[in-house]
């Protein structure tokens, strides 16, 4: 409960600092931290539109998605505090019920009948088949070298005490910074501010989605900012009290929301042809970490 007590916190100000960020690096001084929340609040007071063209699925899937996320947010764990659901393999529950979720978003962009929304489904999917091998040996390898199967039990046992290990984490964080950032569809792979149809990959999808649809579908997105930034946190704190563990939390959450900001600053979005490249060249990342907690267990001959 503490886990996603802590994270529905983050939530309010990781999109704002983000946002603000990236405005102190353009010159500019940028909206307040809470203004992303007060859109969302916003929008939640009004009513959707629904095309004639669309089914139910339309209507149903911002539902779907934003209660995969939150059914996801459940299962991850702070220190000592279990998540709200925590059992053997529930990194791999993790995993598929936010596939459930994109899986009703691709398929609700498709409902609307238009050819832009299909190809920003075509590439959302991709994205995230390519994403997804990534982040399947990164939990196995910690799971390896744990000896447990369980989100709770791997960052509870996952002792930081070599320059390898160190090395581990650091590369597991830089591996979850971009899977968090190609869930969220942020630079470099996709820019959230972009109008051209053409190159759009997860705004073309929701361009029909208004209000209170469109409100769980932002909210959802910076629930999953700060769920990423709570499994980054894991690798680092493990028996920390809470009493160091919790300012930690803040604190590294505030400092991947600065990254993610001058990320997207300084850093131009690839084409489009070279997304796949990067996303899977994320694997290898993850191999490397496969292949140190082989060399750390004495796996490796």
């Amino acid at each position: 409960m503490l886990s996603f007590v802590l994270m529905l916190i983050a939530a309010l100000f990781f999109t704002g600092i983000l946002i603000r960020t990236k405005s102190l690096a353009s010159g500019r001084k940028g909206p307040g931290i809470f203004q992303p929340v007060k859109d969302v609040i916003r929008l939640f007071k009004k009513g959707a539109v629904y095309s004639e063209t669309t089914s139910f699925i339309f209507q149903i899937a911002p539902t779907i998605y934003f209660s995969s996320v939150v059914m996801a947010m459940l299962v991850i764990p702070f220190g000592h505090s279990k998540g709200l659901i925590s059992f053997d393999g529930d990194f791999i529950f993790f995993a598929y019920v936010l596939s459930l979720g994109k899986f009703f978003s691709i398929i609700a962009a498709m409902d609307t009948g238009s050819s832009f929304e299909g190809m920003g489904a075509s590439r959302e999917a991709l994205y995230s088949m390519f994403a997804e091998p990534a982040f399947f040996i990164l939990m196995g390898s910690l799971a390896l070298l744990t000896g447990y199967t369980s989100f709770q039990e791997i960052f509870y046992a996952l002792h930081l005490g070599s320059y390898i290990s160190y090395a581990l984490a650091i590369l597991a964080s830089f591996v979850l910074v971009m899977i968090a950032m190609i869930e969220n569809s942020r630079m470099p792979v996709d820019d959230p501010k972009t109008h051209l149809e053409l190159t759009m990959i997860h705004e073309v999808m929701i361009l029909d989605n208004s209000g209170f649809d469109l409100g769980l579908i932002l909210s959802a997105g910076y629930l999953k900012f700060a769920m990423y930034g709570t499994l980054i946190v894991n690798l680092f704190i493990g028996t920390v009290p809470y009493g160091y563990a919790i300012p930690a939390f803040f604190v590294i959450q505030c400092i991947l929301a600065v990254i993610a900001g001058l990320t997207e600053s300084f850093m131009a979005r690839f084409r489009m042809n070279h997304n796949a490249q990067f996303i899977v060249a994320l694997t290898s990342v993850s191999l490397l970490i496969f292949f140190g907690v082989l060399l750390i267990s004495g796996k490796f001959v």
